[in-house]
């Protein structure tokens, strides 16, 4: 009786991971380290996959430092939570929250910074505006606009999100 309840189990685990790109984000896990960042002239690819919520989730260096972002095409700048700043070594002080910026939950005063260089996948910008959201006012950092718009483009189709460096 037990194993046609397995092999049940296994079918529907073989559904779960094939279905909407699974097996590609599984498959992600174990890439190659990232490329150099490219030299001048020269063009780079990056192609993300969605997660399973639908979102795209990068780990750029900044400042030569890692730290996890959420793709936000609706964010006009990079938005970093307090911690990931400061595992960046992005120091601000609480007279630097000043500047007022709309966020889902209303307004929040936020520091301004400016990153001298962001770089996804051997895809790198220099001097990118951003902003440091006060603790538990931002649930993940947020890979924006600032960023993106520097690209030589980026679009989405399938599941995938690809940026031209």
């Amino acid at each position: 009786m037990s194993r046609p309840i397995v092999w049940a189990l296994g079918i529907l685990a073989t559904a779960a991971l094939s279905a909407g790109g699974a097996t590609e984000r599984l498959a992600g896990l174990f890439r190659p380290p990232a490329p150099a960042p490219a030299e001048a002239g020269t063009s780079l690819t990056v192609s993300l996959h969605q997660d399973l919520r639908g979102h795209y989730t990068v780990h750029p260096l900044v400042e030569g430092r890692t730290v996890r972002m959420m793709v936000d095409t609706g964010a006009t700048l990079c938005a970093f939570t307090q911690e990931d700043a400061e595992r960046a070594g992005i120091r601000v002080s609480g007279r630097d929250f000043a500047r007022p910026v709309g966020t889902a939950n209303g307004v929040v005063l936020a520091a301004p910074v400016r990153i001298g260089e962001m770089q996804v996948e051997g895809i790198s910008v220099r001097g990118v505006d951003a902003v440091v959201l006060p603790r538990g006012q931002l649930g993940t950092s947020l890979l924006g606009m600032s960023f993106l718009r520097r690209l030589r483009g980026f679009e989405v189709a399938g599941g995938r999100l690809t940026l031209r460096g």
